[in-house]
């Protein structure tokens, strides 16, 4: 039977490291579907972040604090625990391409399982859809680490931090191959 509470609280759960303009944009937009929207900074025991929880925290809230009916908050553990703790009852996820959705299918059928938590996907807008944290680390480790190069993909703030936490990107030199191991 339907819950017929109309305040839905949705959570958007994510590493956020970092912060990118595809992440404002889902956030954006959920933030008109939902009651409330919890943003929620965890940890990814897969990743090795740049930046601490606190940090990414502190980048996130400028960005969000002319949206009334969202917040954002650090957890740590299961992201189904800190669902429920919000009083949440829909998980959000931004979807870039088939990849992303295939994954995220897997995840909210074991979310929905284990703790009866629907998920709703928000399609990344067309701008955005290369847009990856994973990328943003990259190009700037490989030398288009220029805050203005970064813009496009980062906030102003987040693109300074990257500079700031990450020092001067490596340059490639002209010519040199890069080398891939293959299994």
């Amino acid at each position: 039977m339907p819950k017929t509470d109309p305040n839905i609280v949705a959570v958007y759960p994510g590493t956020f490291d970092p912060l990118t303009h595809g992440h404002l944009d889902v956030i954006r937009r959920a933030a008109c579907l939902f009651n409330t929207l919890v943003v929620g900074i965890g940890e990814n025991p897969d990743k090795q972040p740049v930046f601490s929880q606190q940090e990414r925290f502190d980048l996130m809230k400028p960005h969000i604090a002319a949206l009334h009916n969202v917040r954002v908050e650090i957890y740590r553990g299961l992201t189904i625990d800190f669902v429920r703790k919000c009083g949440g009852r829909v998980l959000v996820r931004g979807i870039r391409d088939i990849n992303d959705l295939s994954s995220e299918l897997q995840q909210a059928n074991v979310n929905l399982a284990i703790g009866g938590i629907e998920t709703v996907f928000v399609l990344t807008s067309d701008q955005h859809v290369m847009t990856s944290s994973t990328y943003v680390k990259q190009i700037y480790e490989l030398g288009g680490g220029n805050p203005s190069r970064l813009k496009r993909l980062v906030p102003d703030n987040v693109a300074r931090m990257l500079a700031a936490k990450l020092g001067r990107p490596r340059r490639r030199k002209a010519g040199a191959r890069t080398s891939r191991i293959r299994a």
